[in-house]
């Protein structure tokens, strides 16, 4: 007997990212909630010669997940599968929120070890793009996945995991939603834990001089750069059994971080020379003093990323963070004309194996660097972009695949010792690029 599976997509739905900085009309947009209805509308893009884009919580600042043919929303795939305590690993559906799987987990006594700043984020599509934090011992966030089933554009539905399938599970733990459509993973996890986060006042002299001393000293440490200044913010997190407690205020970080901040940026706008002081008055307002928070792990680990915003963020080298950033400051101050918003923040990651992962053989720095469009307006951000993309290249970076980047295949087959082997598998799962998008194509041709 033949289960006829109807599924309906919806058309004249309109995707945006986050940031709103890209978007696109999918002809038809899918919510599946079963493995049986993914099929079906695979079968239908076959036949009317359409392409198929999977997305998570859509968060990506670039558009990896843009397209005008279907579109497969995963939300309604979401559950928690397994638990096993003794292994300390949970299986999950791919579109599961990381935010809920946080307070799944923690009914469980268990954690994720280290998380990025945004939680409304899909389990699979956290993998898709390789999404990092920070902590010289803890790798990027797919290093997590132990285990993962992938439905390939044939149907066929594979086991990968380091033992099975292994090439393409090194291919798809960071897989651009080019692979296929990841079923379900497998996390490693922790025993839940809290976090004591610490932030202080320091220089970038200082901390670019000391950087090993801070890399030992805490186990998620980061630092926040303020462009135009010496001024760096110093975080430090670390596990701790103290109860939760916190000095941070709606006031500040509301009234003052968020609708301040936008109104000046604005401002801003109109007279780009104000940026250099806007960047130092809120360093004195909001991080000079000494700031101290503990909490459940994943609360410390999400942050507010405030309003609308471009961002880039490159892997280079580690041994090559403070000449990198001495030459970005040293190009700000050549150019008065070019201004850059804070925070560039700095963070490190553990050297994985995943093919195309940013930190691919080796333990890197990441550097993130941001401009604000306060109300939605767009802000002249190309000459800092370039600049910026210019050193990252200098040395050997490679670009954060969720974000925006002007590389090409050329690029990335410089830069990624795997990406010859990505392709060979990309090609033999995905033979007629039924996953395949503009970004996507940039990336491969």
């Amino acid at each position: 007997l033949l289960l006829l599976v109807q599924v309906h997509g919806q058309g004249g739905v309109k995707f945006q990212n986050w940031a709103k900085t890209y978007g696109s009309s999918p002809e038809l947009y899918f919510q599946p909630t079963s493995v049986e209805e993914i099929r079906e509308i695979l079968d239908m893009a076959r036949k009317r010669d359409k392409r198929v884009k999977v997305v998570g919580g859509g968060h990506s600042p670039s558009d990896i997940a843009c397209t005008d043919d279907f579109m497969i929303q995963m939300g309604k795939m979401n559950r928690v599968l397994k638990v096993d305590k003794e292994k300390q690993q949970v299986t999950v559906e791919g579109g599961i929120f990381l935010s809920d799987l946080n307070v799944e987990l923690s009914k469980h006594g268990l954690a994720l070890a280290n998380l990025g700043a945004v939680s409304e984020v899909a389990a699979a599509g956290v993998i898709g793009t390789g999404t990092h934090n920070t902590g010289i011992k803890h790798g990027i966030l797919p290093t997590q996945v132990v285990a993962l089933t992938l439905l390939t554009a044939s149907g066929e539905i594979l086991e990968c995991s380091e033992s099975i399938n292994a090439d393409i599970f090194q291919a798809a733990r960071l897989h651009l939603g080019c692979l296929g459509i990841v079923l379900t993973l497998t996390f490693q996890c922790v025993p839940q834990f809290h976090l004591h986060e610490v932030a202080f006042p320091s220089t970038l002299t200082e901390v670019l001089d000391h950087l090993e001393d801070h890399l030992k000293r805490s186990q998620y440490f980061r630092f926040l750069w303020f462009p135009h200044s010496e001024n760096v913010s110093v975080i430090y997190q670390d596990p701790t059994n103290k109860p939760p407690s916190s000095s941070s205020s709606w006031l500040w970080d509301y009234a003052v971080g968020y609708y301040l901040l936008e109104f000046l940026l604005w401002i801003s706008t109109f007279v780009p020379s104000l940026v250099c002081w806007i960047n130092r008055f809120f360093f004195w307002l909001l991080f000079s003093s000494r700031v101290e928070n503990i909490a459940i792990s994943y609360k410390i680990f999400n942050y507010e990323c405030r309003f609308k915003q471009h961002v880039q963020d490159w892997a280079i080298p580690i041994e090559k963070t403070k000449e990198a950033l001495l030459e970005l400051k040293a190009s700000l101050e050549n150019n008065p004309k070019m201004v850059a918003h804070y925070p560039v923040e700095v963070r490190f990651a553990r050297g994985d194996e995943i093919w195309l992962s940013p930190c691919f053989q080796r333990d890197s720095c990441y550097m993130n660097i941001i401009m604000y469009r306060p109300y939605g307006k767009n802000v002249p951000h190309l000459n800092y972009w370039l600049t910026y993309e210019g050193i990252m290249k200098k040395h050997g970076g490679r670009p954060h695949w969720a974000k925006a980047h002007s590389c090409t295949r050329k690029d990335f087959e410089k830069v990624y010792p795997a990406f010859p082997k990505f392709c060979s598998v990309r090609e033999k799962l995905d033979p007629t690029g039924i996953f395949l998008n503009a970004y996507l194509e940039k990336v491969f041709y």
